[in-house]
């Protein structure tokens, strides 16, 4: 085949981008391939392809969705926490001379790679699964208000993980950082794959997370059930809703930025350039004007269910119900005046500085209002001390930490100091793990009763929640003293071996959250092999306090076969406090929306559509976008969407039943 015919069809991929030059790659090929094959074989052996594609992977059910999207975030977990421990081990041997195990090209791709998974592919999904899932059975709707838009938005994630995972054995990743600044992204200095991988990949999972606001927002806006007003929602809801709001407002900047940095890159433009009239601080600043609204994207959420966890374990409503919707929304709007704080080094000037230094410190007002709200919710309170209330007070321990550092950061003149050290990686993970992941993981043991029917095993879970909590500090607190002593992060090796048993602790601290980890998967096995069902699943396992905790566990298809009145903020207590009994009848026929493939078809033709553009491949780009228009085309005219539950059905359904709900209309 002459060159010229082979850059036609494959352009620039050629076996030269395969790195089987890398042991350590090839190995991990070779476990990945394993793992996948034993996956499809024990798909195969028990006819288990058709049920998944029927029940899971077409379904349009805001709860499977929500769960798929839980899957994700778990799964790339996994991946984003090796690379991270690959790190620890570098940094603890690098000493002394010692180059380590990794080179400085395989380790830049590392911490780059881990940043974007961990915001992007966990964060992200495990926090808008939680949403997915949640939000209707609070607000008392029977699904989302785009089915279709949230199955496509959901496979639309998991298309750009694909593409992140793929650059792991066919060319590379991005060496850039997790945010890609140039002149260091630009062509000149990143011609290979990493940097392109890095755009299309945000871009196709941008437009997923991008469309879920949307959904998410209409949802709560519209779909409400009678009598609840705003004020009437459930706090987590009312997070979800501020989230969604900086989400729609947020990721289109990414997607422009984005999209800017390709045309310099693809077609010759000078946007981020330093000549010709660009400016990579313009970069910066973009994508920082979506960076920190993401933080709070991430955070507010967890602030929702922590709510929940201490109103629920504490048997009490929630403390200052209204300064926390408040609070909520002034965090939403001041998050929008503190991107600039990621930069004070710029050179913007004292003034400007200032500007965002005290607006820094202003938003921690309205986090600190919450924590407050969280204690004096307890206070008195029948505490029970359940795995999501341990999450809660461990978060409320840590994140306080977490903000105190980050308030440091707010002063210009400390933050010129600790910039670029190790002090600030260690104040992020403080606030996104100890906010973050653990609210994540209360939110996992909190709900997961009422999405599967029985509760996770106590013993594993305790056992996580040590690792996890311990591991933490002991990762992350030797970090803070590195910084103080001027230790700069992103550091492959080292010239002061008097600084090694610093990353050595590190390093054993990381080893205890694997721990944690590994502790928590074998938390899920017990539990869906032992299914330790020692409460009725028709009931309520914690006597939550809001409105999901109404249906049955796991909530039947259609949610609520009566649409419920709401009177209370506290709605599951004003129904007990009203003894709203079960509606016997006027069942009728329930609309649903029916599975769709388009969603999965779609994402599938955009991630090809990525991969094309990466490697030049024109022919496949013109073709995959072409089947991108044609499937969405044919989609519209598929009217056949939609079928009715029989009203006797529901009866059946219904009857098994016990918990009271408000009968309506």
């Amino acid at each position: 085949m002459s060159s010229d015919i082979w850059t036609f069809i494959f352009g620039r991929l050629s076996w030269d981008v395969i790195p089987y030059y890398d042991p350590i790659l090839v190995g991990t090929f070779a476990v990945v391939l394993v793992v996948g094959l034993g996956i499809v074989a024990l798909l195969f052996k028990h006819k288990l392809w058709g049920y998944l594609w029927h029940e899971w992977f077409t379904s349009v059910d805001h709860k499977k969705v929500g769960i798929m999207y839980m899957v994700l975030g778990l799964v790339m977990l996994v991946r984003g926490f090796a690379d991270a421990l690959m790190m620890r081990l570098q940094q603890a041997i690098a000493f002394n001379g010692s180059e380590g195990y990794l080179n400085a090209h395989h380790y830049d791709q590392l911490f780059s790679v881990h940043g974007v998974i961990m915001i992007f592919f966990v964060a992200m999904p495990l926090i808008t699964g939680f949403m997915n899932y949640i939000v209707p059975l609070q607000i008392g709707a029977r699904d989302v208000s785009f089915p279709f838009l949230n199955n496509f938005s959901f496979w639309m994630t998991a298309g750009g993980a694909v593409l992140v995972m793929l650059s792991l054995f066919v060319g590379e990743f991005a060496q850039t950082g997790w945010l890609a600044f140039p002149p260091l992204s630009g062509i000149e200095n990143s011609p290979a794959s990493g940097v392109d991988y890095y755009i299309w990949a945000l871009q196709i999972a941008g437009v997923g997370t991008t469309l879920s606001g949307v959904n998410l927002i209409a949802t709560i806006i519209k779909m409400r059930a009678p009598g609840m007003t705003m004020m009437k929602m459930p706090v987590f809801t009312w997070t979800a809703l501020c989230t969604n709001v900086l989400v729609v407002a947020s990721f289109p900047i990414l997607t422009a930025v984005l999209t800017l940095l390709a045309l310099d890159r693809y077609v010759g433009t000078n946007f981020f350039t330093n000549d010709l009239g660009g400016s990579p601080m313009m970069y910066v600043n973009l994508i920082w004007i979506w960076g920190h609204p993401e933080v709070y994207i991430l955070i507010l959420p967890c602030f929702g269910i922590f709510s929940e966890v201490a109103s629920t374990f504490s048997s009490k409503r929630l403390f200052g119900y209204t300064s926390m919707v408040y609070a909520t929304i002034v965090i939403t709007i001041l998050s929008y005046l503190v991107w600039l704080h990621h930069f004070f080094t710029m050179g913007s000037g004292a003034s400007v500085n200032a500007f965002f230094g005290i607006t820094t410190m202003i938003i921690s007002i309205p986090t600190g209002a919450k924590v407050f709200n969280w204690l004096f919710t307890m206070y008195k309170g029948r505490i029970r001390f359940e795995l999501p209330m341990m999450w809660l007070i461990a978060f409320m321990f840590t994140f306080t930490i977490g903000g105190m550092t980050g308030v440091l950061l707010a002063v210009p003149p400390a933050d010129f100091v600790l910039h670029n050290s190790l002090f600030l990686v260690a104040h992020f993970h403080n606030v996104i793990i100890g906010g973050v992941l653990f609210g994540i993981f209360a939110g996992i043991n909190y709900w997961w009763p009422k999405a599967f029917g029985y509760k996770l095993n106590e013993f594993w879970g305790k056992i996580s929640f040590w690792c996890w909590v311990i591991g933490f500090w002991v990762a992350f607190a030797p970090l803070y003293v590195l910084g103080l002593m001027g230790v700069t992060r992103r550091l492959r090796t080292f010239d002061d071996p008097s600084l090694q048993i610093w990353f050595i602790i590190a390093g054993l601290g990381a080893l205890i959250i694997a721990a944690g980890v590994a502790a928590m998967a074998i938390q899920f096995a017990v539990s869906i092999l032992g299914k330790n069902k020692d409460w009725d699943t028709t009931g309520d396992p914690w006597d939550g306090r809001t409105l999901e905790w109404a249906t049955s566990s796991p909530p039947p298809q259609y949610n609520f076969a009566f649409t419920p009145i709401i009177y209370d903020n506290d709605a599951w207590a004003d129904m007990k406090k009203r003894n709203a009994q079960h509606p016997t009848q006027g069942f009728r026929d329930i609309h649903m929306p029916r599975n769709t493939w388009a969603g999965i078809v779609l994402a599938g033709l955009s991630v090809v559509l990525g991969f094309a553009l990466i490697w030049y491949m024109w022919w496949l780009a013109v073709l995959s976008l072409a089947g991108i228009v044609v499937v969405s085309i044919m989609h519209t005219f598929n009217y056949d969407r939609d079928y009715f539950i029989p009203a006797e059905a529901v009866v059946a359904l219904e009857s098994k039943r016990h918990k009271p709900v408000p009968a309506g209309e």
